[in-house]
């Protein structure tokens, strides 16, 4: 009798001091708080505002602002899968002209390597319906969406070796790697995650801190989760969430469709178009750039997207003009899907014309590690060489006349250019005006953009034929931009 009652109190302690073993460890604790083991899928839902990642109206303002008024997320973290579909409207910001916002209705999936959106296909006709549309480049981000919540943190910690050490007293930290990302969480007193911080890639900013904040917590039907999400990347908000419910361990529906099942990213095409001697249209995708053949250089206006596509024009320019080097790239501003390429440009050798307000930005981002993807710059380290401009300024070989000019009070950015070759009477601009394909109507509206385009065009009195736009699928005239602006054209003699 005394033998069993020894063996009892024997398992009794070890119990114990099992359990005082896992409550003093943060990750098992927290994990026992959320249920986290326990949690399939999660399901959460509510309103806020979402903001517009790398698109900020100048170098130093925030990302724009769009009011959500839907959210919804459903994750899957044994596939992992989620699906995010949200309602949300652009902010009318006071003093800044931009088109009439329209309200968006966004739905993307991702499960394991296959990511995609369900939206009608590019220019497309209103009212077309939406069918699955592969976006092989999101998979990063949706995967680090997925992890970046409290229970997905959490399950990854306890997949993966992970590592704790104490805080200020407040809470512990837990750090780790889901593949090549580092996931770092904050677990507080109360054993909730507070935070969790991840860097992705960007070709701007290189390696990106994507930092989530969690509060509010409380009980949603049986599911701790907190009621106010936040999550800042490059430094300024992305997303601010309130949840207004909550549902663990339902069903979550991201079934794979065929075309999204092995898309990659497509290989970078590029296309050369001559617009006058020495002058060449550098086509290919949703972005272009202009090549000018000066005496002893070449000067390429725009590098977007990323270094693939600056890799890809690079070839094509030097393909086009050989045996000069590329000494000048005219940068039109700062929104990332036409900066995302300069770094290349750099390590090229070439100057970077930019407005002055972009020099400092640019600067200040490229400093930053790129080891997630490293670039040609990250490995030459070379300095980058400017050449800025508030108003105008000029380029020339002696021959010909490259004019950059500020596009002023446009709403669309503050540090905004254009290029204009007088010889020639060529406009190089983008995002101000897209030329739509040959014999579709005028817009219904005229885009303000496209208006204050014509403006600075009668304001600096320049004598344009031609306009390569640098989205859009044709060179157009200024005629066309006209009649896309309608009565708005006023001339100025």
């Amino acid at each position: 009798m005394r033998t069993l009652i020894r063996v009892a109190l024997g398992i009794v302690t070890a119990a114990a001091s099992s359990a005082c073993a896992r409550n003093a460890d943060p990750l098992h604790a927290s994990a026992d708080f959320l249920k986290a083991a326990g949690t399939t899928t999660i399901e959460y839902s509510g309103t806020g505002k979402w903001y517009q990642f790398g698109q900020a109206p100048n170098p130093s303002l925030p990302w724009p602002p769009f009011d959500v008024s839907t959210y919804s997320a459903s994750i899957n973290y044994t596939a992992p899968a989620s699906r995010i579909v949200m309602t949300r409207k652009q902010v009318v910001e006071p003093g800044r002209v931009r088109p009439a916002p329209v309200e968006q209705k966004v739905e993307q999936y991702i499960n394991g390597t296959a990511a995609w959106n369900m939206a009608p296909p590019a220019g497309a006709p209103a009212g077309t319906a939406p069918a699955p549309q592969p976006q092989p480049a999101a998979v990063e981000e949706r995967t680090m969406e997925i992890w970046s919540t409290p229970h997905g943190f959490l399950k990854a910690a306890l997949a993966n070796a992970s590592s704790g050490s104490q805080t200020d007293g407040a809470g512990s930290t837990v750090t780790v790697m889901v593949g090549k990302n580092k996931y770092v969480g904050t677990i507080n007193a109360q054993n909730q995650v507070e935070k969790i911080q991840t860097w992705i890639d960007n070709p701007v900013l290189g390696d990106t801190l994507v930092e989530t904040t969690f509060s509010d917590y409380r009980d949603f039907n049986g599911v701790q989760f907190p009621g106010r999400i936040v999550r800042t990347q490059g430094g300024h908000p992305v997303l601010e969430l309130n949840v207004s419910s909550v549902r663990a361990n339902g069903t979550v529906d991201a079934t794979v469709p065929d075309v999204a099942r092995n898309a990659t990213v497509p290989a970078v095409q590029t296309t050369a178009e001559k617009l006058a001697e020495g002058v060449w249209y550098i086509k290919g995708g949703s972005h272009h750039s202009v090549a000018i053949d000066q005496r002893d250089h070449i000067v390429v206006v725009e590098a977007p997207l990323n270094e693939a596509r600056s890799l890809a024009v690079i070839a094509k320019v030097k393909e086009t003009i050989p045996n000069k080097p590329i000494k000048y790239l005219v940068n039109s501003h700062v929104h990332f899907d036409h900066s995302g390429g300069l770094r290349t440009y750099v390590d090229e050798g070439a100057t970077i014309v930019t407005h002055a307000m972009n020099r400092p930005y640019y600067e200040e981002a490229w400093r930053a590690p790129h080891t997630l993807n490293p670039d040609r710059l990250e490995q030459s380290k070379k300095s980058p060489a400017f050449e800025t401009f508030s108003d105008k300024h000029v380029l020339t070989d002696g021959k010909r006349t490259i004019e950059v000019h500020a596009i002023q009070n446009s709403g669309h950015n503050d540090a905004f250019a254009m290029v204009y070759l007088p010889a020639e009477k060529i406009l190089v601009e983008v995002d101000a005006y897209a030329p739509p394909a040959a014999g579709a109507p005028p817009p219904s509206a005229p885009n303000p953009f496209s208006v204050n385009l014509y403006e600075n065009i009668q304001r600096l009195k320049l004598d344009v034929q031609q306009i390569a736009a640098l989205h859009g699928p044709r060179v157009a005239t200024l005629a066309d931009l006209r009649s896309a602006v309608g009565q708005n054209a006023r001339t100025t003699n």
